[in-house]
């Protein structure tokens, strides 16, 4: 794409993109030399061309309207604003507890095998912070692929701590086993899937049977658990923001999902990057696997420099799928015949 200057709108969208980091901000810039956006290196060429032809469009007009529209952006707003809608039907805001908060969203695909594999995502933020909505590029992305996904909300800290949203989580899981058949999903195979701290959320539902067993079902109902940058082995607690939430110095090891690993544990494709700063893959990733491994589960470890702690859940937007095959990764584990997943990384 050439240009003889910037233009305005280019302007308007590198700055938004900066205000909006981090996961969005991986280095994109204007560039006054070449005149064209991106940043030097075979990665970023091949990226380029996908973003200039919506950058085109937005230059003709449409580009006033999206600065507006984020104007009090976040960097996922950035990505749901430029995620197609076209290829699912979206059934918004159904309710699966007495909490208003309790709700859920459930991304059916247009074009998919009857019945469809099934993912439960349950997003990160520390257990503070996080909407459904923010995550309809994740799920429109599996979405597009034949996977029909659930992505609901859970009650956060203040108003909650520990276990109160493993609780919801079990509700929300419940929920999908017993009611996602009226929407073309395929109950046997539910799989749980998070990032960070929702990451955390999905390894108790897969490796912790008390959370379930409140909702009259076990583990063993569940194909399988995929976890993102998930913490899984955070003993002792050293994030200010974390401690509350597990009544720290209090926490008991009961809380964390390493200790609850048995030889009945669903198998597990986890995906963390190279370095972490937020949740350390050696301590948590690795040392989960190596769980599992001791008790003959089936888990597959991907890690990749590319990533860090938060682009490991926004590669699986568009513009940001150059970094690593995740979206690829998780689509394969999920359709994967019932023999090969039993038997992955095994």
């Amino acid at each position: 794409m050439k240009s003889t200057q910037p233009p305005d709108t280019v302007v308007l969208v590198e700055a938004e993109i900066q205000k909006c980091s981090p996961v969005l901000n991986s280095g994109l810039r204007w560039n006054d030399e070449s005149h064209t956006w991106g940043k030097p290196g075979s990665a970023w060429r091949r990226l380029q061309a996908g973003f200039c032809r919506h950058l085109n469009a937005w230059r003709l007009g449409l580009i006033p309207v999206f600065v507006l529209m984020t104007s009090a952006c976040s960097s996922v707003s950035i990505i749901n604003g430029i995620t197609p809608r076209s290829g699912y039907t979206l059934n918004a805001d159904l309710p699966y507890g007495e909490s208003p908060r309790l709700k859920l969203d459930v991304y059916v695909p247009e074009k998919a095998e009857t019945p469809a594999p099934v993912v439960v995502f349950f997003y990160g933020g520390n257990w503070r912070s996080g909407e459904r909505g923010e995550y309809r590029f994740l799920a429109a992305s599996l979405a597009t692929r034949g996977i029909l996904v659930v992505v609901p909300d859970y009650r956060l800290y203040p108003e909650v701590e520990y276990p109160a949203f493993l609780q919801d989580s079990a509700h929300a899981v419940a929920w999908t086993l017993r009611e996602v058949v009226k929407y073309g999903g395929d109950p046997h195979r539910v799989f749980v899937m998070g990032h960070s701290a929702g990451a955390y959320n999905a390894a108790m539902m897969a490796y912790d049977p008390r959370w379930l067993a409140a909702e009259k079902l076990s583990p063993t109902a569940l194909a399988g658990f995929i976890g993102l940058a998930g913490p899984y082995n955070f003993l002792p607690i050293e994030s200010p923001d974390t401690k509350p939430v597990f009544d720290w110095p209090n926490t008991q090891p009961s809380t964390q999902p390493i200790t609850h690993v048995t030889a009945a544990a669903p198998h597990a494709l986890m995906i963390a990057p190279g370095k972490d700063k937020v949740v350390d893959p050696e301590q948590n990733t690795e040392r989960m696997a190596e769980q599992l491994r001791k008790n003959n589960i089936g888990v597959e470890v991907k890690r990749y420099d590319s990533l860090n702690h938060y682009t490991t859940a926004g590669v699986f937007a568009w513009p940001l799928r150059w970094l690593a095959p995740v979206l690829k990764d998780v689509t394969e584990f999920v359709k994967a015949p019932t023999g090969i997943q039993s038997h992955v990384g095994s």
